[in-house]
């Protein structure tokens, strides 16, 4: 399910990324969410939503990087 607001987020999420970070996985999550709801558009068997968590965390990593504290940090 789509996210309103970063307090939505699971704890996994919010407990490692700041608040920036949130709102970059919250948007994708969202966009993916809405571009593969129909299951011909996915591949292999994954639902929507691990589809669009996948996407998520894509996003993220492409602005910030887990760091030895396993906290996610401004890439350089």
């Amino acid at each position: 399910m789509p996210y309103n607001s970063n307090d939505d987020l699971p704890e996994n999420v919010t407990r490692v990324l700041p608040k920036h970070a949130q709102d970059i996985f919250r948007e994708a999550f969202n966009s993916a969410y809405d571009e593969y709801k129909n299951s011909a558009d996915r591949r292999g068997d994954d639902s929507r939503e691990d589809v669009a968590r996948k996407v998520a965390w894509a996003a993220v990593k492409k602005k910030y990087e887990k760091g030895a504290d396993d906290k996610w940090h401004p890439r350089s």
